[in-house]
């Protein structure tokens, strides 16, 4: 890769960012593609997460991809939000149109691409999704379009309940797994699918948040 002072300058906001193959992905995608384009990560602690998103014009930079914990808390200082992105109530995109910050959400959309080119149709399948934060929230904006049914399912009650009422705002096929259904065998024989959408799994030793003894072949 060769730098020079017109390689525009894209990156990762994020804390941590230390695990992230975003680099090595999108450079080589750059150099593929031989687009003069330069992608970091910048690890932004939550409390200067403002000065962060102000430094992407400041610097001229060409925009951002957004993770955790950034998604939801970097809204406020764009100034435009896409359609998809307010709904589903947080970016992992900032585009820097001449100084006017932009926040897209592609999440949904490359999740459902990942299972078209695995071979995964979500029509009319029985899906659980283990979390309710943005990444859920990403992902039911499309599965709750095709699939016959959804079960969201969270240690906080509140929030997978209020995602649940966003979600069947666009079509009524979403309910709740409580505590006991993820403890029982017969839930799971009757699920097609089950999402990971939380946290655990970004490092080696995390737990998973389902017992897969319970989930057979």
């Amino acid at each position: 890769m060769n730098i020079s002072g017109k390689t525009k300058v894209v990156g990762l906001l994020g804390w941590p960012v230390g695990h992230s193959l975003s680099p090595a992905m999108h450079n080589a995608a750059f150099e593929h593609l031989k687009l003069d384009y330069c992608y970091v990560t910048f690890p932004v602690m939550p409390d200067l997460l403002s000065d962060a998103v102000k430094g992407i014009k400041g610097l001229g930079l060409g925009g951002a991809n957004v993770t955790v914990p950034h998604k939801e808390n970097a809204m406020p200082f764009l100034d435009k939000i896409s359609e998809e992105a307010s709904f589903i109530g947080a970016v992992n995109t900032i585009k820097n149109d001449n100084g006017r910050l932009t926040g897209f959400n592609t999440d949904g959309r490359g999740f459902m691409q990942s299972l078209s080119e695995a071979g995964i149709d979500v029509k009319e399948k029985r899906i659980l999704i283990v979390g309710t934060g943005g990444a859920s929230r990403a992902i039911g904006y499309y599965l709750c379009k095709e699939a016959s049914a959804i079960y969201l399912y969270d240690v906080d009650a509140k929030k997978a309940d209020l995602l649940r009422g966003r979600l069947n705002s666009l079509k009524g096929s979403v309910s709740i797994a409580d505590a006991a259904s993820i403890k029982s065998a017969g839930f799971f024989s009757g699920l097609d699918i089950i999402i990971n959408a939380t946290p655990l799994g970004l490092k080696p030793d995390d737990p998973i948040p389902v017992d897969i003894a319970l989930i057979k072949d």
